[in-house]
């Protein structure tokens, strides 16, 4: 292998983890609606199981999204679910985006 490809190799390398420290540092945080103790599930739908609540006054980062279960909530009628942690996800009709769509990458 040439100097100018172990270059290359090497720059491209750093260039995915600057990529990777990025996403990890750009992960924003979102307000749960005023007053609502809030329920996550182990999946994106309300037949998972709830795995804790988030107390009032909660904010939440939003991994990625997905689609799931349609709820209604003080933010509109959403099939949309916020990945917040491992296998944690609250429905995005509970939390303040400031969109009706996605804001986040679809959960893989």
């Amino acid at each position: 292998m040439s100097v100018d490809r172990i270059d290359e190799a090497a720059r491209d390398e750093g260039e995915a983890v600057t990529t990777a420290a990025a996403v990890t540092t750009s992960v924003r945080y979102y307000s749960v609606a005023p007053g609502v103790r809030l329920n996550v599930r182990s999946g994106p739908g309300t037949q998972y199981s709830i795995v804790r609540i988030l107390p009032e006054g909660a904010k939440v980062p939003i991994y990625c999204q997905t689609p799931g279960t349609w709820v209604s909530g003080p933010y509109g009628t959403s099939d949309i679910w916020d990945n917040i942690d491992d296998s944690q996800f609250v429905s995005d009709a509970y939390v303040l985006t400031g969109s009706d769509g996605y804001v986040a990458p679809r959960c893989g």
